[in-house]
Parts: C-alpha cells; sequence; structure tokens
C-alpha cells in the first residue's frame, strides 16, 4: 500500500475509535511527547506530514515504489533525530530536507528525470507561464512534453529550490533550510529558475496565445 493513503487511514481508525472529534494536539507537544519515546505522538506526527514528505519524494524521485521506501526511511531517520531539531516550528521543512538528502544520496551519477504530466503540477503550470491563456495550455497535450523538458534543463538544486516554492508552497526561509542555502541565494536560484522555463516556454506560449 502506497504511504500516501496511510495518513487517511490513520485518521478513519481514530475517529472510529474515538467515536467523537478531539481538539488536535499542538506540534510542540506532540514532539515533546515523541521524544519521550511516546509511539503514539510519533504516530501522530506522521500522520500529519506523510503525504506531503511522500509527494516531494514523487516529485524527486519520480516513481511512487521510490517515494515510499524514501518516505518510510525519511520518518525512521527523524525519528532518531528529533533531539537535533531546533526550532519546533520547522518540522516540515526539516522533513523535506531529509527528503532532500536522501535523492541526493541516490544520484551518484543516475540521470534525473521529471515527469510533470499531472494534475498535481496544474500550479506550477500556472505560475510558470504567463497570461493570456492559461487554461488552453493546461489542455495543451504538447505543452506536457516541453514542460517535462523545460524542467529538465534545470540543475537539479534549482528545480528542487523551484518545486518547494510552487508546488510545495514553502516559504523562501524553510526553502533555505531545506537546500542549505542562504536567503538570498534561494531567492536569487528561484527567480532564475521561473526565468529559465519563461525563456524555454516563449515559443510554445506566443504560438498558443492567439488561439480562440
Amino acid at each position: 500500500m502506497s504511504l500516501r493513503h496511510v495518513a487517511q487511514l490513520f485518521a478513519v481508525r481514530m475517529a472510529l475509535a474515538g467515536g467523537r472529534t478531539r481538539e488536535p494536539e499542538s506540534e510542540r507537544s506532540l514532539l515533546v511527547r515523541a521524544r519521550r519515546g511516546e509511539a503514539a505522538a510519533f504516530r501522530v506526527l506522521f500522520e500529519r506530514h506523510a503525504p506531503a514528505v511522500w509527494r516531494f519524494a514523487r516529485d524527486l524521485f519520480q516513481d511512487e515504489a521510490a517515494a515510499d521506501e524514501a518516505t518510510q526511511e525519511t520518518f525512521v531517520r527523524a525519528h532518531g533525530k528529533l533531539a537535533s531539531l531546533r526550532d519546533d516550528t520547522r518540522l516540515s521543512s526539516w522533513l523535506l530536507g531529509i527528503v532532500r538528502h536522501l535523492h541526493l544520496e541516490s544520484l551518484r551519477g543516475r540521470p534525473t528525470h521529471l515527469d510533470v504530466a499531472d494534475e498535481e503540477h496544474e500550479v506550477l503550470l500556472e505560475a510558470a507561464l504567463p497570461s493570456p491563456t492559461p487554461e488552453a495550455l493546461l489542455l495543451d497535450r504538447e505543452l506536457e512534453g516541453l514542460l517535462s523538458e523545460a524542467l529538465g534543463s534545470l540543475r537539479e538544486e534549482r528545480r528542487a529550490a523551484l518545486l518547494l516554492r510552487i508546488d510545495h508552497g514553502l516559504g523562501y526561509e524553510d526553502i533555505a533550510q531545506v537546500m542549505g542555502w542562504t536567503l538570498p541565494k534561494v531567492k536569487n536560484e528561484i527567480h532564475r529558475a521561473r526565468m529559465q522555463l519563461r525563456e524555454r516556454l516563449a515559443d510554445h506560449v506566443e504560438s498558443t496565445g492567439g488561439r480562440s
């Protein structure tokens, strides 16, 4: 079973067992309990963050089985390193940073490939491609290959930063934590990534802009 479904299953089981909805426990409290070794607290943290971790892993590895393994390994490592998390408000970006390290470990000369032919990347399409007709572009199957090629032309680090910003909605400071960059570098790299995509797709945008 894919880990993207695990959090939903946890939620259903908890609802059935409890009979009524409880007030969600704060993340800081859960972390305190998890650091004391309470498995139930860590399970709730997994339930909350596994979907985003899995999605970022899928974005990087472009393979659902690899994303499942990376998600599992991310939480195994996180469990052993909870004491090293200095800012409890940064748990989400800290977890994504572990995913990022796992992906770097896996590369070791393997060429990367990014397939964006699914609905989860509509936000990225809308951000990367200017008006006037984003809807028409989204329906244009030719764009799928062009966008995949354009993203594939970005350096791996630059592409990861762009996905964290556009597809995962992280703020610049969180991206800096995930990537291990300074804040100015994050802003510069994302700006350059956007410009590269627009430049790569400029001809297609111009050719489709006049369609009725």
